[in-house]
């Protein structure tokens, strides 16, 4: 291929001659273009771009212009272009002037007719064209190194920085213009991350054993500015063609994020996402490292399993975003609690476990119960609510009751729903005849989840008694389970269970049904009673639903509102008094009727028992069993109040005479126990509605003489 040279001079014989020895040229083709002026050449390289120009050969003496002006105006077009100067001898100054300014060499007038004249030109382009090819390359090896992210240093054989792409610029916090000479030491300061010994850098053992070598693990890279980053990678030496070594190259990139990422990750995985507690896991591991600790000092330790009491109705009644809150700000609590030697963990829902790993006796581990209970106990503000929340826990102690930590979490576990069975917001320590116990609840709570789909529930009715005239007033609906092996099963075997697993709701539910459905069929027969009655739990009571329900089954049902009655224990209403009264207005919007249920068990606020639209006060059971002794004053007092706030009293557990004539003698308006009937069956109760009760009322009555 051809290659186009612009002659620029004045003097027509020197542009003749070097025409001619250009065309017998071996070095050639050479396509030859002559111009006699500056103004001309300049003119030839702007117009005919499409053409473009592979050589210049220019006298700097032209008519137009002269000198290293000549030079300076054609090199503003032709920087690209290869130029060689025509000078005489004499000008040697301003032959080497010119080639400082970008010439790439001259011709001596008056020897052009040469075989050095070609081969100088052919020499020129192939340069140019040869450091063309090397600064596209070099272009594109640092536009390819600039967009990696891997950061890239490089030195000489002396260990002196020549070359940093962007991600090394950032990474080091130096500009290549301010590292380039420097030692690669002075540039990259090289620490371990846990001893913050200086690390030497793998360019150094480069250099001296000519092999790559790895960056040392741990490795932290410090910042010009005192920043820290993690570095991971490698260097590598830099040969020329014939292998000798020039210089090493090092490769790294930032692995603070990584780092940061599976620091994270393991994190997460031993952690609680909500509470960010350690979670079974991590406890696990605790726990095992603690006995191996306790085993060594023949010391002691004590696992707390703590279950938040009724923290589902917290769920139902305000949303899981508020049960989530509660569940962080009880975490806090806990861990306030505690020392910082010992564990506290969330296991799911709202179970803790507490490790005491240097528990000295039992009495710690009782004292730190104490502690919990307590503080637990105080209000929590949740957003604008003030919530209150008990707990109950289990505790079981290293080597005593386990000497692994998966026994230890089980007995632990065991001892929290005795906690539960024994009214909650206390707590037990784990004995080996719970064992038993747990078996035989987790037997009832796998029967009790088909018990309903075999229609194994009945309902029994016990009747309540007009204390003066000794008529049946209202009855009260009592579940039983008539197992098919086990026979029939009260309440208090498998109730606390129901409430524990949540099947106490959709139980409740089912008696609620059954009950105002046997109501209104005794309606129907004719038999007039006020009421009857139907206990509720405090997870029915709490659901966002629950009224819906209510008013769903006097619907379907057909029966009277006024003829349910609702039995609400005292404890369950001041749980959340202000929920409380909110609730039972809502009902009694409905038209039933309200009964607090075990009155004088719990802590009654006067202001709010006024404020409730209560029906009903029913009088527990335990008083009236001790009603000769100090509880006859409080039986006295609690029926004189609900006479005075003109709400119904109903005294339970009547079993003696005695009672009885207290009960009257105090103007107790109702009263129920096994003095007048046990429970009984639907059919055996409509027999008493026919034939009446056989009542001690009466034999008080002829002996008396009045029924009053």
């Amino acid at each position: 291929m051809a290659n186009r040279v612009l002659i620029i001079t004045g003097n027509s014989d020197d542009a003749a001659t070097l025409e001619d020895v250009l065309d017998r040229a071996q070095d050639g083709p050479f396509l030859i273009e002559w111009v006699t002026s500056l103004a001309q050449a300049l003119q030839r390289l702007e117009s005919h771009r499409k053409e473009p120009i592979d050589a210049i050969m220019v006298d700097l003496d032209l008519p137009d212009s002269q000198g290293l002006a000549t030079f300076d105006q054609l090199f503003v077009l032709a920087s690209s272009i290869p130029i060689l100067t025509l000078s005489t001898l004499e000008d040697d100054q301003q032959t080497w002037d010119a080639i400082q300014r970008g010439a790439q060499g001259c011709l001596s007038k008056g020897h052009f007719n040469s075989y050095l004249v070609p081969q100088s030109l052919r020499n020129i382009i192939q340069r140019k064209a040869v450091e063309e090819t090397l600064f596209v390359e070099k272009a594109r090896a640092s536009l390819t190194l600039n967009s990696i992210s891997d950061a890239v240093i490089s030195t000489d054989l002396q260990g002196n920085v020549d070359y940093l792409n962007s991600a090394a610029e950032h990474m080091t916090g130096w500009q290549l213009d301010e590292a380039h000479g420097l030692p690669i030491d002075s540039v990259m300061h090289l620490v371990n991350d846990k001893s913050r010994e200086a690390v030497a850098n793998p360019i150094v053992k480069v250099l001296q054993h000519d092999e790559s070598k790895l960056l040392a693990a741990g490795t932290i890279l410090i910042r010009r500015d005192g920043s820290e980053s993690a570095i991971e990678d490698s260097a590598a030496p830099i040969h020329d063609s014939a292998g000798r070594l020039k210089g090493a190259v090092m490769v790294f990139h930032d692995m603070t994020a990584a780092h940061a990422m599976t620091e994270k990750m393991a994190h997460l995985a031993q952690h609680d996402a909500l509470t960010n507690l350690p979670n079974r896991a991590l406890l696990n591991d605790r726990i095992n490292q603690a006995i191996a600790l306790a085993e060594r000092r023949s010391s002691h330790l004590a696992v707390l399993f703590l279950d938040l009491d009724n923290f589902k109705h917290i769920n139902d009644s305000l949303g899981h975003g508020v049960g989530d809150q509660l569940l962080q700000a009880v975490a806090l609590r806990l861990s306030d609690c505690v020392r910082s030697s010992d564990t506290v963990s969330r296991l799911g829902g709202d179970e803790f476990v507490v490790l005491l790993s240097e528990s000295h006796s039992a009495d710690d581990a009782a004292r730190t119960a104490e502690k919990i209970l307590s503080v637990l106990a105080m209000s929590h503000t949740i957003g604008q609510q003030q919530l209150h929340i008990t707990s109950s826990i289990g505790i079981s102690t290293y080597p005593n009751d386990a000497t692994d930590a998966e026994g230890l979490i089980k007995n632990a576990d065991t001892a929290m729903y005795l906690a539960k069975e024994e009214g909650r917001n206390n707590y037990q320590f784990f004995r080996q005849e719970m064992n038993v116990h747990a078996v035989e609840r987790q037997l009832i709570e796998a029967h009790l989840r088909t018990a309903m789909e075999n229609s194994e529930f009945i309902l029994h009715y016990q009747p309540k008694i007009d204390l003066h005239s000794g008529r049946i007033t209202s009855a009260e609906a009592l579940i039983r389970w008539q197992h098919p092996a086990w026979g029939m099963i009260l309440p208090a075997r498998f109730i606390p269970v129901a409430e524990a697993c949540g099947l106490i709701v959709p139980l409740g539910r089912w008696v609620l049904l059954q009950a105002c459905a046997q109501a209104k069929r005794w309606e129907n027969c004719g038999y007039a009673l006020d009421s009857v009655a139907v206990n509720i739990s405090a997870l029915e009571f709490r659901r966002k639903d629950f009224v819906d329900s209510v008013e769903s089954a006097l619907r379907v049902t057909g029966l009277k509102p006024n003829n349910l009655q609702l039995e609400i224990t005292e404890s369950v209403l001041m749980r959340d008094a202000q929920a409380s009264a909110t609730i039972l207005q809502q009902l009694k919007t409905l038209g039933v009727q309200l009964a607090v249920d075990d009155f004088g068990t719990g802590y009654s606020s006067l202001s709010y028992l006024n404020q409730f639209p209560i029906d009903v006060l029913k009088i527990d059971r335990s008083f009236v069993q001790d009603i000769h002794n100090s509880n006859g004053i409080i039986v006295s007092a609690v029926i004189a109040m609900g006479n005075s706030l003109k709400q119904r009293v109903i005294a339970e557990g009547i079993e003696e005479t005695a009672q009885l004539e207290f009960l009257r003698s105090h103007h107790c308006s109702e009263g129920q126990g096994f003095l007048f009937s046990h429970p009984v069956s639907a059919e055996q109760f409509a027999n008493l509605l026919r034939s009446g009760i056989s009542s001690p009322i009466n034999t008080l009555y002829q002996t008396t003489g009045t029924l009053g």
